[in-house]
C-alpha cells in the first residue's frame, strides 16, 4: 500500500488525524483575513470587465507581421480608448477595444487596416453593446440566486438546516476568494468567467455533501453514547474523508493548472485564462472551505443544542471518573463497548463497531 493509502487507512480507523474542529478559529481567522482582503481588492482596484459587459468592439485581422505593442499603440492611438491585443494562432491579431459605438468602430477598423497594411475587407469587426451585456450580468445573478436557494433548500431536507447555513456561508467564501483574486491579478472578467464561477459551486458543493453525509451517519444516536462529544465525532468525518477530499481536488487541479500556467501562460493563449484562474482559485477555494469552515460551522451551530450540550457534560464528566480510577479517559476502541459510535467510511456509509 502506498504511504498516502497508508495514511487514508489510518485516518479511516481513527488511528491518526488533524484536530481540525478543535483549531477552527485559527482558520476562521484566516479566512476573515482572505475575504477581507478580497473584498479591499475589489473595492479599490474594481474587476476589468470585459467588452462583453462593457460594450465595445473586437477586431480579427489577417496574418501579419506588426508586433503587438505597436498593434496596441496603433490601436489606442486610433481609438482614443485602452486596447488588449493578443497574438493568434494563425498569425493575426485579436484587438479588443471597450467603449466604441458602430460609427467611431467604423473609423478605428479603417485607421487599422491602414496600420498594419491591410484592406478594410481582411479585417473582422464584432460590435458588442453594452445592454447585452447587461442582460448577460443580470441573468448570471439569477442563476446564482436561483442556483443559491436550491441548495439551501435540498441540504435543509438532505440534512438539517444548520449544514445547510454552513453549506451556503462555504459558497459565498469561495466566490469571495475567487473575485477578489480576479480584481488583485487584473484578469478580465468574461462569460467564461462567469461559467467558471457557476461550475466551482458544484465542486465545492461535492466536497462538502461528502464530508455532511459522514457527519451524517457518523452521529446517528450520537446521545445515546457517552465516548464522543458530537465536535470529535464532526473531526473524525472530515479526517476520515481527508485523502478522498485531497484526491479529488488535486485530479481536478491538474487539467485546470495546466489551461491556466501552459495554455494561458507559456503558449500565450490568454482566453483561456478567463475560464481557468477562476477554476483553478474556485476548486481550491472550495477544497478548503469544505474541510476546515464548513463543519466547524456546523458544530458551532450544533453545540448550541440543550442536548448536545447535555452528551458534553456526561462524555466529560465520563472521562473525568475514569482519570480519577487510572483509566483511558476514551476507553479501549476495540472494547466492544455499547457506546461506540458509527465510524464514519470515506463513502459515507456507517460501520458499527461492536
Amino acid at each position: 500500500m502506498s504511504k498516502l493509502g497508508d495514511l487514508g487507512a489510518k485516518l479511516y480507523r481513527g488511528e491518526v488525524g488533524y484536530d481540525f474542529v478543535g483549531k477552527r478559529f485559527v482558520w476562521y481567522g484566516v479566512s476573515i483575513l482572505i475575504t477581507i482582503t478580497a473584498i479591499v481588492a475589489v473595492a479599490v482596484q474594481g474587476l476589468n470587465m470585459g467588452i462583453e459587459f462593457k460594450g465595445g468592439a473586437v477586431f480579427t485581422t489577417p496574418k501579419t507581421t506588426v508586433s503587438v505593442a505597436k498593434a496596441t499603440a496603433d490601436a489606442e492611438k486610433a481609438s482614443g480608448h485602452d486596447a488588449t491585443v493578443q497574438q493568434l494562432g494563425t498569425g493575426g491579431l485579436r484587438i479588443q477595444i471597450s467603449g466604441l459605438d458602430t460609427d467611431s468602430a467604423a473609423s478605428v477598423k479603417k485607421a487599422l487596416a491602414a496600420d498594419l497594411k491591410v484592406t478594410e475587407n481582411q479585417i473582422n469587426a464584432d460590435l458588442v453593446g453594452p445592454s447585452w451585456g447587461e442582460q448577460i450580468a443580470n441573468k448570471a445573478w439569477t442563476g446564482l440566486a436561483i442556483f443559491m436557494v436550491l441548495v439551501v433548500i435540498y441540504l435543509a431536507i438532505a440534512f438539517e438546516w444548520r449544514m445547510a447555513v454552513a453549506a451556503l456561508i462555504a459558497l459565498i467564501h469561495d466566490l469571495t476568494i475567487t473575485v477578489g483574486v480576479y480584481a488583485l491579478v487584473g484578469f478580465e472578467v468574461t462569460p467564461g468567467t462567469v461559467i467558471g464561477l457557476l461550475t466551482i459551486l458544484g465542486y465545492s458543493l461535492y466536497d462538502t455533501v461528502v464530508v455532511f453525509d459522514g457527519l451524517k451517519e457518523g452521529s446517528k444516536d450520537i446521545t445515546k453514547q457517552t465516548r464522543f462529544t458530537f465536535s470529535e465525532v464532526a473531526n473524525r468525518s472530515i479526517n476520515g474523508t481527508l485523502v478522498r477530499s485531497i484526491n479529488t481536488t488535486v485530479v481536478a487541479l491538474l487539467p485546470v493548472g495546466a489551461l491556466l500556467f501552459i495554455g494561458g501562460g507559456f503558449l500565450g493563449a490568454g482566453m483561456l485564462n478567463d475560464i481557468s484562474l477562476s477554476l483553478f482559485v474556485g476548486l481550491a477555494a472550495g477544497a478548503y472551505s469544505s474541510i476546515f469552515i464548513a463543519t466547524p460551522l456546523v458544530v458551532d451551530l450544533k453545540e448550541r443544542e440543550p442536548a448536545m450540550k447535555a452528551l458534553k457534560k456526561r462524555v466529560l464528566a465520563k472521562r473525568a471518573a475514569a482519570v480519577a480510577k487510572g483509566e483511558s479517559p476514551e476507553g479501549d476502541e476495540g472494547s466492544g463497548s455499547e457506546d461506540s459510535p458509527q465510524v464514519v467510511s470515506q463513502g459515507g456509509q456507517g460501520r458499527r463497531r461492536r
